[in-house]
């Protein structure tokens, strides 16, 4: 009868291992989710400063080529960026497609 009962129970400490399993999972997608939007708030917050920057500066050219100038500055800093985002997506589709592949994994 205890034999009974403990085999009983197995299918339940199975079920509750997996669900701690997949709320582990979740905890880390929310986390990498959280991180990732911090970061792009970060980045749009960067991007609005650098063409209100721009802004103030056109406004304040007394030539075309001072205008000429200060623009070409501005997209040589938004490349950069353009750069920067694409090795931060690299990266974050590196660190996380681990945890992806091991949600797809253990269905």
């Amino acid at each position: 009868m205890l034999n009974e009962s403990m085999h009983r129970a197995k299918p339940f400490e199975r079920g509750q291992e997996q669900a701690e399993a997949l709320l582990a999972m979740q905890k880390e997608l929310l986390e990498t989710c959280d991180q990732a939007s911090r970061a792009w708030l970060d980045r749009v917050k960067s991007e609005v400063d650098l063409w209100t920057k721009l802004a103030t500066k056109l406004s304040s050219t007394r030539s075309l080529p001072d205008a000429l100038g200060t623009y070409q500055q501005c997209v040589t800093q938004r490349m950069q960026m353009a750069a920067e985002d694409g090795r931060w997506m690299s990266n974050e589709y590196k660190r996380n497609s681990p945890a992806c592949c091991r949600m797809g994994s253990d269905r």
